[in-house]
């Protein structure tokens, strides 16, 4: 009895190790064919890296075909320029320069800020001055509506015909009284003297034309008007003082003497 319980636990157990075999196996087989698909990925990177690698050689090769010829002829243009330079260039003088250009490093940096500068304040300038201009062209506009330079067009044929009319000596005749000029016309452009003048002036205008009375009657009539007479009476005042500005009175009667 006890021999055929071992025998029944040895096939269990070889049966167990059997089935563990088989799972170990199966275990491998699964882990087989996790490699191989990443191992196809990795060839397919490879493969996608060796066709770029391709395309790059590709675009160099054709800018290398089309950078050739405009190498050639710079280097053809060079060659003929430099024939032209002779033997005034020498390979030191380049050296100098170069070593003078880092040198003075500094310097040509200052220069640039200055430069920076100046273009900056070119370009504030060139705005300002933009903006001043169409001001300035609007307000000439309205100045030519309102009628200044039609006036200074005018004003400048005025002077035309002083320049013309008047000689050398005139001028400098004027220049002499031109105070007296002023103060004249400043006395005559008093309110009272403006009015009085355009009263007279319009009164004269709307009687010139009405038949006036010249005989003795007539002007007997009209000394018994109050007005007529104050007229009368400032104009011989005008008169007297006229008078007083010309020669002495014995002159006047020296004049008049019929001897």
């Amino acid at each position: 009895m006890d021999h055929d319980l071992d025998s029944l636990h040895k096939k269990i157990e070889q049966l167990t190790a059997t089935v563990d075999a088989q799972r170990v196996r199966l275990e491998e087989l699964e882990n087989s064919a996790n490699g191989s698909a990443g191992l196809h990925a990795k060839l397919d990177t490879i493969l996608e890296q060796i066709q770029d690698q391709r395309r790059r050689q590709e675009e160099l090769a054709e800018l290398r075909g089309d950078l050739i010829p405009i190498a050639n002829h710079m280097i053809k243009l060079s060659i003929d320029e430099l024939a032209e330079v002779g033997s005034d260039f020498q390979l030191e003088d380049l050296f100098y320069l170069v070593k003078r250009l880092l040198r003075d490093t500094q310097l040509i940096a200052g220069l640039l800020d200055r430069l920076e500068s100046t273009v900056e304040l070119v370009d504030e300038v060139q705005r300002v001055g933009k903006e001043a201009f169409n001001q300035a062209v609007v307000s000439l506009d309205r100045m030519e509506q309102d009628g200044y330079f039609a006036f200074a067009r005018g004003g400048k044929r005025i002077l035309d015909q002083i320049v013309t009319e008047f000689s050398e000596d005139d001028i400098n005749a004027l220049g002499d009284n031109i105070v007296l000029i002023l103060n004249t016309i400043k006395e005559m452009t008093q309110p009272e003297i403006m009015n009085f003048v355009r009263n007279t002036l319009l009164v004269a205008e709307q009687e010139i034309d009405k038949p006036i009375d010249i005989s003795y009657s007539g002007l007997l009539s009209q000394m018994r008007d109050p007005a007529v007479r104050r007229g009368l009476a400032l104009t011989m005042r005008v008169l007297h003082v006229i008078g007083a500005q010309g020669p002495e009175n014995g002159a006047d009667k020296t004049l008049a003497s019929p001897n």
